[in-house]
């Protein structure tokens, strides 16, 4: 490939190294150069551009991201549409996510053009979680490399996501006067959040004496029925031939291990009674944060069986804090006013633009009747009726008549007199608008009629639960959608934006995490014209005087 400035005449058919932007031509990086691209840059006096010329063998980086995704094999692991030399690599079950690092470390030294880049190893993820990456850095590559790297893609173990098992546990659950029975019922609660996510139950808890004889009577009771035995102590382990783990001896079981180099976490006991673990858990497993029982839990849900060497070998990392994009342990059935309060999210609904597509005499698309209904009134409603904290309408064009068919409604109006110059000043005038004790924003566009305040709960769900330090988008199946949810912490980076630009320039920048949730057609189902707008049941606005 071939990189640097030409002169203009020669540039036909190069690929575009940089975004330009001259009048009202608006070419982006990437662009393929044609005559009349050529004819339009001459015209406005561009005598030079920087591009790149493929040479014989390149290959695009859409090309070669689409091929290596092609390529890519890991169990129950899907790949996103090619966008800009990037391919996103998604989970089609919850499981736990597996990478072996020599086979990462091998195609990443393939050719610095050519990347790949994944979570931790060992780490749990829900259905439609973002795993790993394949970014083409350049905007082609050599035609041998691209080859080399995709006979290394099809190795299924490179990466891949092994399955949770739903499994039948068994909690006991030791008593002493010291330990409230309110702190014993958010013990249950919690450890049957932990079993929800992979889709095990907790079938049983029994809470007996804190001693060897009752604990190893219920461990040998249990294990006849159970998949899985979880036992809280109310002291903690302080040594190997303490309650817990004799008690696990004397049920005829086996002590993997006692104590473990993960903080918190240090106090896990590891054993089995036959085929059935048995897991002394650590007082901090009390609590919803990350410790190094959820770790263990984890592998025995997805079918693994940690040894006393693969505890040894978890002080690497072992030192936690909460990771944005992993699921955490909460406590279920939160309710709205929790939700509000701890991560509260404010919607932006967008309503400025000129809906230009839907052409001459067929009425503003916003203003289109479903059900007897403004199709804006009918998106505020929705924001209104979903957890978020708070709802910002930004008007523009016929701004009056937006505002009028929201009369009523708990929303704050905010015109954006500079609506003409693209969706930018529009997200900009909407996150001025909202509060400041807001965590994160959520996009909304005026036209989208099939998304329910369901769907949006769903957004803020997982925003609150990657704590506000992911960018949250709705998908439908492979295909990205809206809305997004952006962090308070990127506002600062929409507010330089300009033009026709939105949220998805932060995504694409590579610089955020990126968590989709799927919600099936209604990410993708908007109406932009007055076909579309009738298929989705609507009925467009009749003109004043009609």
């Amino acid at each position: 490939m071939l990189f640097g400035p030409v002169p203009l005449e020669e540039s036909e058919g190069a690929v575009l190294a940089h975004s330009l932007s001259v009048g009202s031509l608006r070419l982006k990086k990437g662009h393929v150069l044609t005559a009349s691209d050529l004819m339009l840059l001459g015209q406005s006096e561009v005598t030079e551009v920087i591009v790149a010329r493929l040479e014989a063998g390149d290959v695009g980086e859409d090309a070669a991201a689409e091929a290596l995704a092609k390529a890519f094999a890991g169990a129950h692991i899907r790949a996103a549409n090619a966008s800009t030399g990037r391919v996103n690599l998604h989970a089609t079950r919850a499981g736990m996510f597996r990478a072996e690092r020599l086979m990462v470390d091998h195609f990443n030294g393939i050719d610095p053009a050519i990347t790949f880049a994944c979570l931790a190893e060992q780490t749990p993820v829900q259905t439609g979680e973002m795993v790993a990456t394949i970014k083409i850095i350049p905007l082609a590559v050599a035609g041998a490399s691209l080859e080399q790297a995709r006979d290394t893609m099809t190795a299924r173990n490179m990466a891949r996501i092994l399955p949770f098992k739903p499994a039948r546990a068994g909690l006991i659950a030791t008593m002493l006067p010291t330990l409230k029975p309110t702190v014993m019922d958010k013990t249950r609660r919690l450890l049957e959040g932990r079993l929800a996510l992979s889709g095990s139950t907790l079938t049983e808890e029994r809470r007996v004496a804190h001693d060897v004889e009752a604990v190893s009577a219920e461990i040998v009771r249990m294990a006849a029925s159970r998949d899985l035995i979880v036992i809280f102590g109310a002291s903690a382990v302080t040594d190997s031939e303490d309650v817990v783990p004799a008690a696990i001896r004397k049920a005829g079981g086996k002590v993997e291990r006692v104590g473990m180099p993960v903080d918190p976490g240090n106090l896990l006991v590891l054993g089995s009674v036959g085929d059935v673990p048995v897991v002394g858990a650590p007082g901090c497993a009390r609590s919803p944060k990350e410790n190094g029982f959820d770790w263990v839990l984890a592998r025995i849900l997805s079918g693994q069986t940690p040894s006393a060497q693969d505890i040894t070998r978890m002080g690497v990392g072992g030192l936690l804090t909460e990771i944005a994009t992993r699921p955490q342990p909460r406590q279920p059935n939160r309710g709205k006013s929790e939700n509000r309060s701890t991560m509260p999210v404010g919607v932006v609904l967008l309503a400025a633009g000129r809906a230009s597509r839907m052409g001459e005499g067929a009425g503003h698309k916003l203003l289109a009747a479903f059900d007897g209904e403004a199709l804006i009134r009918r998106m505020a409603r929705s924001a209104l009726a979903s957890r978020a904290a708070a709802t910002v309408v930004v008007t523009g064009h016929r701004g009056a008549d937006i505002a009028a068919a929201l009369d009523g409604l708990a929303v704050q109006v905010a015109a954006n007199p500079d609506f003409a110059s693209g969706m930018a000043s529009s997200l900009k005038q909407g996150l001025q608008a909202l509060d400041a004790s807001v965590a994160g924003a959520m996009v909304l566009l005026g036209d989208m009629p099939a998304l329910r305040p369901e769907h949006l709960d769903a957004l803020i769900e997982r925003f609150a639960a990657a704590e506000g330090r992911a960018i949250v988008r709705a998908c439908d199946g492979e295909r990205r959608g809206n809305p997004v949810i952006l962090p308070r912490a990127a506002f600062a980076e929409v507010m330089q934006l300009s033009g026709d630009v939105g949220a998805r320039a932060l995504i694409e920048s590579g610089e955020w995490p990126v968590i989709d949730v799927e919600i099936g057609p209604a990410a993708r189902l908007d109406v932009d014209t007055p076909e579309a707008l009738q298929a989705a049941g609507g009925i467009t606005e009749t003109p004043p005087g009609d």
